[in-house]
């Protein structure tokens, strides 16, 4: 539900923005600020600056007790919102709070997985994070008949799931590395702060080369998804579907299939065939979705192709394979930190350029803006294919074991 809720967020912003400008009388470079600073960029960027740390140093059921009470305050806000001051509150709270709860909950779910279906595990995260759009956008078209009272109404849904996620999560036990970890700290007497799992992640040269491959593997990825969660309604009007409810039924699509793709696909498969070539496969699919789309004769086809190889190839790509990666690459003692700085850094990259997507989309066209999009993603395809690291059915403690020596494993702090 928490990665229902974090997709959820950012493709309600997806669907509304137009309404909110049309009703705020606010232009293209504002819209481009308030993605920034939403559950799409900026704003998470910074609550995963504070929950990975957090996470680390009180555990990872501490985020969840408090998160999704932000995340309501600023559902609340949009809900409710009067002006544009309001309005970039509420998607400021919001985007802390979905910052937050990221490296928390897929931190959580590798710990607790069995190393033997690790993927499968992690991969029911992404599935979640896949209904929230496909539920999203079908809200969106339910409701489009409302106007701006409709998409406070997507807001409403979002704060009533929240608050029964808060209420039942409540019973969620600590994660049993991390306890174990801290209980061996607290016998050797070890003295933790909230820097203290940035100082061991900065500490050891080993972490800087797995922080550049998933920031190459995901960091690029999500800059494009970032766009295209935020922006496609747009993106799609340029390629010559002006209809938001034709626009909305393509995203629909879309994420179904990526739902569907991470269910028969990653988590059927993540952990018994090669991961590199699953990787590869999900990468190329991708990229082909976004060269027809843009150099394609505009029409069904092109369209429907899209729809089609972008929502398989993200069930199968990069999303899926970084929680996975994160959760392995990375020792106990600082798992949460790294991923709440490989999550910061990759929606700042997103942020930077949704302060001028919207602008570049108008200025230069969908094409040229195109071959930024696809430079990227080949980028990460070569990245992930490349170095994919070899760590099918390891136990985390076997590969923290192997990538920094049985006498850091055995330590412990």
């Amino acid at each position: 539900m928490s990665n229902y809720m974090e997709a959820g967020a950012i493709i309600a912003l997806a669907t509304s923005l137009t309404l909110w400008q049309g009703a705020f009388g606010f232009d293209d470079a504002l819209v481009g600020v308030i993605a920034a600073v939403s559950a799409n960029a900026f704003g998470s960027a910074v609550g995963a600056a504070i929950g990975g740390p957090l996470c680390d140093r009180l555990g990872r059921k501490f985020i969840y007790t408090y998160d999704l009470l932000v995340f309501m305050i600023g559902a609340l806000m949009l809900t409710f919102a009067s002006g544009v001051v309001p309005l970039m509150i509420g998607v400021i709270l919001m985007g802390i709070a979905v910052g937050a709860g990221v490296p928390a909950s897929w931190t959580y779910i590798a710990e607790e997985a069995p190393s033997e279906h690790r993927a499968a595990h992690v991969g029911a995260a992404q599935l979640a994070w896949s209904i929230g759009p496909a539920i999203g956008f079908a809200l969106a078209i339910l409701v489009a008949p409302l106007g701006v009272m409709g998409s406070r109404l997507i807001f409403l849904h979002l704060f009533i799931i929240a608050g029964i996620t808060w209420w039942v999560r409540r019973g969620l036990p600590e994660s049993k590395a991390w306890k174990t970890l801290r209980k061996e700290q607290v016998r050797i007497g070890t003295k933790i702060s909230f820097f203290s799992g940035m100082r061991g992640l900065f500490s050891n040269r080993k972490n800087f080369g797995a922080l550049a491959f998933l920031l190459g593997v995901y960091g690029l990825w999500n800059t494009v998804a970032g766009q295209s969660g935020i922006f496609q309604p747009r993106v799609y009007a340029a390629a010559g579907v002006e209809s938001a409810t034709h626009q909305n039924l393509l995203q629909v699509l879309v994420w179904t299939l990526t739902a569907l793709a991470t269910y028969f696909g990653f988590m059927r498969y993540g952990d018994k065939v090669s991961r590199r070539w699953l990787y590869f496969a999900g990468a190329l699919l991708g990229v082909s979705a976004w060269v027809v789309l843009i150099f394609a004769p505009p029409g069904a086809f092109s369209l429907f192709y899209f729809a089609v190889a972008w929502g398989v190839s993200a069930g199968l790509g990069a999303q899926a394979f970084y929680g996975l990666w994160a959760a392995e690459l990375f020792a106990t003692k600082y798992r949460a930190s790294a991923q709440g700085v490989l999550f910061m850094l990759a929606r700042v990259m997103v942020g930077l350029l949704s302060l001028v997507f919207p602008i570049m989309l108008n200025s230069i066209g969908l094409e040229k803006v195109g071959m930024i999009i696809i430079g990227l993603l080949v980028a990460a395809l070569l990245i992930g294919t490349i170095w994919a690291p070899d760590t099918q059915g390891k136990s985390l403690e076997d590969i923290e074991s192997q990538r920094y020596g049985a006498a850091h494993a055995a330590a412990k702090v």
